[in-house]
């Protein structure tokens, strides 16, 4: 049974292709979909729109696992991914949607990079402390978050600061904590993440009223399809992939790999404007990231 998300292009892959594959995959499409998300918020409320985006995603993933003869997730493996799946996808996902109403899609991707910071901490929780390298990196990065936080539009949006904040924590501790939990195989595991994450992004969507004010546009929805299928079918199915087969900083390597690739996106086709602090920012929590990524390498 080949669990690739690239199963029917490659015959035969080898587990290393795989991997590199599937991180390929989360470099350049997960660096892309920040500027989705901020056309697809032209016409979806942000809590709506994710939970749109990951019902059809997951449910798609779902029914082709099963129609391919994948085992059901037991009980415990649905409670596992609905606590995994409020995490990644409800509050790190949902929170990067609410923000990037009023913040720029290249800044959100910056901030979010810093969850590679944060799964270096809560690793720790599992006797995986990092080294004097990786606290190195751990201080330079959060010297990063703080100048990215002085530029001139997250200080002039608290709540959307406040997201970009809490949504890779809560990323980072859901990615740790999922692999010592009893999880179904990954791409089951990331359909029933998905389709999990929809309670509580529905629930936070109806208590905080979101509503539509009129059809989502044409490039709203061909942003929403972009989301679904490249965003999440591909993307975050390469993700949960990676995360099953390589160590945890592997697979947060994606996060100094995205920001520069979200900021180009944004400023090549969304017009967006990067000032000097941001641009200091980014620099100091790539090479954070870095420094925490190639001292888990030597280990």
């Amino acid at each position: 049974m080949n669990d690739s998300p690239a199963g029917s292009l490659v015959a035969t892959p080898s587990p290393q292709f795989r991997v590199l594959f599937a991180l390929i995959g989360v470099y350049v499409i997960w660096g892309s979909t920040y500027y989705g998300l901020r056309v697809a918020l032209e016409g979806f409320p942000p809590f709506a729109l994710a939970a749109i985006r990951f019902v059809i995603a997951g449910g798609l993933l779902f029914a082709f696992l099963l129609w391919r003869g994948e085992r059901m997730p037991t009980p415990r493996q649905w409670l596992n991914c609905l606590v995994t799946g409020t995490l990644l996808l409800g509050v790190g996902n949902g929170g990067v949607c609410y923000a990037e109403q009023t913040v720029a899609s290249g800044i959100a991707a910056v901030a979010v990079a810093s969850a590679a910071l944060f799964m270096a901490i809560f690793a720790g929780i599992y006797g995986q402390w990092p080294n004097r390298m990786e606290w190195l990196g751990l201080v330079i990065g959060f010297v990063g978050i703080v100048v990215l936080n002085l530029g001139g539009e997250l200080r002039g949006s608290p709540a959307g600061a406040i997201a970009l904040v809490v949504s890779p924590i809560a990323w980072a501790f859901g990615s740790i904590w999922s692999k010592h939990q009893a999880m179904p195989e990954p791409m089951m595991s990331a359909a029933a993440q998905m389709l999990a994450s929809c309670v509580p992004l529905v629930i936070v969507s109806l208590a905080s009223g979101e509503h539509f004010q009129a059809m989502p546009g044409t490039a709203a929805m061909a942003a929403m399809a972009y989301l679904i299928v490249f965003g999440s079918l591909f993307g975050f199915s390469a993700y949960i992939y990676v995360l099953h087969h390589a160590r945890a900083t592997l697979a947060s390597s994606y996060s100094y790999v995205n920001p520069p690739v979200a900021v180009l996106v944004g400023v090549l086709l969304g017009g967006e404007a990067v000032s000097r602090l941001d641009i200091i920012g980014t620099v100091i929590i790539v090479i954070g990231v870095a420094a925490i990524t190639l001292a888990k390498a030597r280990n």
